[in-house]
């Protein structure tokens, strides 16, 4: 199971991103199944509505259902808190915390373009993908 980022989503959804290929080929590679952490998911709505207009939308959306498990665990939200305090000097947010915790659920691995998951992967709870 791969825990899939916003930034490595928005990649995966913008063929012109200059990281689509790779990540596209990464997915390839695995798989699947792909998890996106239900509190993502206003997020990436949002990056890839004002950045790629409501048609990239409405086709992300559309493929939430075809590609994607959409994870949501009430259960996780004490080590989201615990993240958010641990990492507190970078920029992991809710958002990305949440992303931590469904992927140290779920095998650890997270794909992201986002170096500051790198210092997480460090403590050993998570693989980044790529490699």
């Amino acid at each position: 199971m791969i825990t899939l980022d916003s930034s490595a989503l928005y990649a995966l959804t913008d063929r012109k991103d200059r990281s689509h290929a790779r990540l596209r080929r990464a997915l390839s590679a695995d798989g699947g199944p792909y998890l996106i952490p239900s509190a993502i998911l206003a997020e990436i709505g949002y990056m890839i509505e004002s950045r790629l207009g409501t048609k990239a939308l409405l086709a992300f959306v559309g493929d939430l259902d075809a590609g994607y498990a959409v994870h949501h665990s009430p259960a996780g939200w004490a080590r989201v808190v615990q993240l958010i305090r641990r990492y507190a000097d970078l920029p992991l947010g809710f958002a990305d915390a949440a992303v931590v915790e469904c992927a140290e659920r779920h095998g650890g691995r997270v794909m992201t373009l986002d170096s500051h998951f790198g210092i997480v992967a460090r403590e050993g709870q998570i693989t980044v993908l790529p490699e």
